[in-house]
């Protein structure tokens, strides 16, 4: 998952990270729950959302090790 390229999931799975990464800031420093407050209290939607920002942060710590599959190995790991 290389900056500028990808494929739409590649994509998701980086604003969902970023959307995540957000949010616990906002709570940290302010005490405000971004994903709460967009959603106006939903609980089951909420633990969806909070559900896919989990899946795409571990998907994001694989992508470290491991290249998307919509890369070419060449693109993801050029030292290889």
């Amino acid at each position: 998952m290389m900056a500028g390229k990808g494929c739409a999931i590649c994509k998701v799975v980086k604003l969902l990270a970023g959307v995540g990464a957000l949010n616990w800031g906002l709570m940290a420093f302010f005490g405000l729950n971004l994903v709460e407050r967009a959603l106006g209290g939903h609980a089951t939607i909420s633990k969806g959302v909070y559900g896919l920002i989990g899946v795409s942060g571990l998907m994001l710590l694989v992508s470290l090790c491991k290249c998307c599959p919509c890369q070419k190995k060449e693109a993801c790991c050029p030292t290889k």
